[in-house]
């Protein structure tokens, strides 16, 4: 396995620890019936996310940024992957991205601003590079 699917492997894995970052508080401060509920808008009055504290909202929000993130990652390791091109430098990037990632939860958690944009940026500039990379 190339060093890129090893780290897609683990942001996967990060993926999933977020959900439960995010989903712990939110059944607690929701209860289960909200939350097992088919969400239908005459029942919630508004959305769960508007209905948690800000640190599970921020955690929610976090979640979606990964699945967001995680798209263009993905196409970046399966591009670099099946055309042969893994080398120490996009190895490097996936690394980064993945490090970016996981100091990118806390950040958005803690509401550490301008942290959490810059911590992004330098996860979003990895995987640009890896694309980049590729078509070299």
């Amino acid at each position: 396995m190339t060093p890129e699917l090893t780290v897609l492997a683990l942001a996967g894995l990060l993926q999933v620890l977020q959900y439960v970052l995010m989903a712990v508080p939110a059944n607690r401060e929701l209860g289960t019936g909200k939350t097992l509920s088919p969400r239908d808008p005459d029942r919630l009055g508004r959305p769960l996310i508007e209905q948690v504290s800000p640190r599970t909202g921020r955690l929610y929000r976090a979640l979606d940024n990964h699945f967001e993130g995680l798209i263009l990652f993905t196409l970046a390791v399966v591009v670099i992957t099946l055309s042969g091109q893994s080398t120490a430098f996009t190895a490097a990037c996936a690394w980064v991205y993945l490090g970016a990632r996981i100091l990118y939860v806390p950040a958005y958690a803690f509401g550490l601003s301008p942290w959490r944009s810059l911590i992004w940026s330098v996860g979003f500039a990895a995987t640009a590079f890896m694309l980049l990379a590729a078509l070299i």
